[in-house]
């Protein structure tokens, strides 16, 4: 984030705390699209994405008077996303409902702009595109990153959906920068194997040596 817009941000927060409540609308037009775009990452589901977002703006709404900026304001409304999209995919699971929406075809937002859900996966092995072309279709991703472990779907999801840097990873998650590169390359190779198994196709072991 430029100094110019956390120069922005800082002043609507602080006009909103004064009582200028109209403020939070600003706020919530700079990030609606940013953050339906990382709960759909992490959901799959176009309104699950929606709902959960509407509640997180509501949720700072009550609490802004409590922010102290130990963090950015966008920090803050990505941890708060994550915390719901988790709950709500948690509730999903328990309900049988999985991640149904296709990556190929990016949803609306309510506004009727479209929020793309693509996700990028390099790799040394294997390019994207073969693999994509091997599994035929990129609903398998979705599935693939339902099937990882919460921590490693979250920072997939913040690494390449959101394309954010690993500091700010390590921010919203509230961990270390290393731990977020070990993540993401877990994660990686858990979603290849994924996707290859998916084909039938046998991961590449790798030897000692390598």
């Amino acid at each position: 984030m430029d100094s110019e817009t956390k120069s922005y941000e800082e002043r609507l927060i602080k006009e909103f705390k004064d009582g200028d409540h109209r403020r939070f609308d600003e706020l919530v037009a700079a990030y609606t699209r940013k953050l339906y775009r990382f709960a759909y990452g992490l959901l799959g589901n176009h309104h699950d994405a929606e709902e959960v977002v509407q509640d997180a703006f509501v949720r700072a709404y009550n609490a802004l008077d409590n922010f102290r900026g130990d963090s950015s304001f966008e920090t803050w409304m990505y941890r708060i996303t994550m915390n719901l999209a988790r709950n709500k995919f948690h509730w999903n699971r328990r309900r049988g409902d999985g991640m149904t929406i296709s990556l190929s075809e990016p949803p609306e937002l309510h506004d009727g702009t479209e929020a793309s859900g693509e996700i990028d996966l390099p790799d040394t092995s294997y390019s994207p595109d073969l693999l994509l072309e091997k599994v035929e279709t990129r609903e398998n991703i979705l599935k693939g990153l339902e099937s990882l472990p919460e921590s490693l779907r979250e920072t997939m999801v913040l690494r390449h959906v959101k394309d954010m840097p690993y500091e700010q990873i390590a921010a919203v998650l509230d961990c270390k920068i290393g731990t977020v590169k070990s993540r993401i390359s877990r994660g990686r190779e858990l979603l290849r194997e994924f996707l290859l198994a998916e084909d039938g196709i046998q991961p590449r072991q790798h030897s000692s040596a390598e």
